[in-house]
């Protein structure tokens, strides 16, 4: 078995492995993992042999390497003559020394290589500067062929400073031409694209129609800037901008004709459709950049509309026109004023079928009138709320006067109690009838001294109804202040009848006395109510009736006050 002696020194450096190093480093691996002699020794073999066919072709390869030198020597010195010509440098300044293959090579290598590297980074100037001017002036010719197909061929034999320079200057005359003309073709994409977002148009194929370069965003600096690409922008902003004017002044008049027709038969706002089309009326052609709201769909929507409501409007008018006289008859009504609208309504209904009024103008002079109503109906607001108050407090006084003439008031029954509290309520309400009365007549007469006319309630004058209230309400007081004589009279003469023939008076007749109930309980025939406007003293005259109908007094009852029920009780 062949041992690998151990390496000549324990301590051996990571820079200064040898042979026998790794031959220790292999024996102690194979020791770890159990490796047997025969394998060990079939593996150095096997080592043995390699390196002697790594000695073999070293030594080829190093005859080959020196016949490379000599040839690469003789191809360099050829090299450095051909880029010493074609760069226009000073060749003495390159000569090669003498000396070994490697001596020389190194000497020349050097120099070839800052040889080569000037005439790479001239290569590139040139190809760059050639490449930009051969496709600057492609897009300018705005020839058909590719770009990118478009490789300048340069001569290598003439790769000076100079030439290149002139190259240069040239390009440099030809971007500022380029970038004027993209700043050109940008601004006018852009019009177009405004414009057509405006009005719905399909703005990639209006400008793929102009040139298709100009429809693809992501190639911005491959665009068109031929002069006929420049001349059909121009002609394409034109023609849409001619058409956005035209678009414009046809919806606006629409969006007149809209409006005219809405205001017209009165159509609430949650009905106006199209009211985007209704703010265009006022804008100029510049203003409006709002998204399609020129599209022809729109225009369409909105000629249909407009057609609509016309046929809409011959059906409606009539009906418009008595919805105004309804509205204008309703706020009359509501104030109390005097209107005659079987008239009116006769009126309208003659000028309709005449057709000899515009009903645009009829809705106009209407629309007036219910504004006057309406300043009229508002002036009045004040002196027919007080109105209402005095009818009010009046119909609470008849109730009140009903109310006491009930002998069984103070009973124990159902609902006695509300209405102690509503006879209470109404004494304090009816106090304040006289101050109501007075107040109201001086707002009446300063409403008429400023405006010159009466103030009609019900078609009569109102001042005339205060007074008739006033002197209905003196007699009602002088009937009251009578029945109390009356009744006063009447309790002294029983209790003389009494007094005279005792208990039996009672069964007798008193002398001069009617047997009528209203006489008995003290109420005159003739006596009316204090009511501001009749048909409430009707509805109480009924009610009385039937009280008097359900309520049967004997002919011989004697109604007592009250405070003389408490006497006697005593």
């Amino acid at each position: 078995m062949t041992t690998i002696p151990p390496p000549p020194s324990t301590t051996v450096s990571p820079s200064c492995t040898t042979c026998a190093s790794l031959l220790h480093e292999l024996q102690i691996i194979w020791d770890e993992i159990g490796e047997n002699d025969g394998e060990r020794d079939k593996i150095l073999l096997q080592l043995e042999q390699e390196c002697l066919d790594i000695y073999r072709r070293k030594v080829k390869n190093t005859r080959k390497y020196k016949a490379d030198l000599h040839q690469l020597l003789a191809d360099a010195k050829a090299e450095i003559a051909n880029l010493v010509s074609a760069l226009g440098e000073n060749a003495s300044l390159f000569s090669p020394g003498k000396g070994p293959l490697k001596q020389q090579i190194s000497a020349v290598n050097p120099v070839l290589d800052e040889l080569r590297l000037k005439k790479q980074e001239r290569m590139k100037g040139f190809y760059e500067t050639e490449s930009q001017i051969a496709r600057i002036c492609i897009e300018i010719a705005g020839n058909d062929r590719s770009i990118d197909s478009a490789d300048p061929e340069i001569d290598e034999r003439d790769l000076t400073v100079k030439r290149l320079g002139e190259l240069k200057s040239h390009l440099k005359e030809l971007q500022n031409e380029k970038s004027l003309r993209l700043q050109k073709v940008n601004s006018s994409i852009k019009t177009i694209h405004e414009l057509s977002v405006v009005m719905s148009i399909d703005f990639f194929k209006t400008v793929n129609d102009v040139h298709p370069s100009l429809s693809d965003p992501s190639k911005a600096q491959s665009k068109s800037i031929s002069n006929d690409t420049l001349a059909r922008l121009t002609s394409t902003i034109h023609s849409l901008q001619q058409e956005k004017q035209q678009r414009l002044e046809k919806l606006q008049g629409l969006g007149r004709k809209l409006i005219e027709l809405w205001d017209l038969m009165d159509t609430p706002a949650d009905e106006r459709r199209l009211d985007h089309v209704t703010t265009l009326i006022s804008a100029s052609v510049d203003n409006v950049s709002r998204l399609g709201c020129l599209a022809a769909d729109v225009i369409e929507q909105t000629e249909v509309e407009a057609e609509r409501l016309n046929v809409l409007k011959a059906s409606k008018m009539k009906e418009l026109v008595f919805k105004r006289q309804n509205e204008l008859e309703e706020i009359y009504r509501g104030v109390h004023m005097d209107v005659d609208s079987d008239a009116a309504r006769q009126i309208l209904i003659s000028l309709i079928e005449s057709g000899n009024v515009d009903m645009s103008d009829l809705l106009g002079s209407m629309d007036d009138q219910i504004i006057k109503a309406k300043e009229q109906a508002l002036s009045r607001k004040d002196i027919l709320d007080r109105v209402e108050k005095w009818k009010f407090a009046s119909e609470e006084e008849q109730w009140l006067d009903e109310y006491e003439k009930d002998d069984n008031r103070y009973s124990a029954g159902r609902g006695a109690h509300k209405n102690l509290k509503r006879a209470e309520k109404a004494r304090a309400l009816v106090s304040k009838i006289p101050s109501m009365v007075e107040s109201l007549n001086s707002k009446v007469k300063a409403w008429e001294l400023e405006r010159k006319i009466p103030f009609l309630y019900d078609k009569a004058p109102l001042l005339h109804t205060l007074e008739e209230y006033a002197v209905l309400r003196r007699e009602r007081d002088e009937e009251k202040r009578r029945s109390r004589e009356q009744k006063r009279l009447q309790e002294q003469f029983i209790a003389e009848q009494e007094a005279l023939y005792g208990s039996r008076s009672a069964n007798k007749k008193p002398l001069g006395l009617s047997t009528s109930a209203n006489t008995m309980v003290g109420t005159p025939t003739a006596r009316r109510g204090a009511n501001p406007f009749g048909h409430h003293a009707n509805s109480t005259g009924k009610q009385r009736r039937e009280s008097r109908a359900h309520n049967v007094t004997p002919v011989n009852y004697v109604a007592l006050s009250k405070e003389d029920s408490v006497s006697r009780g005593c």
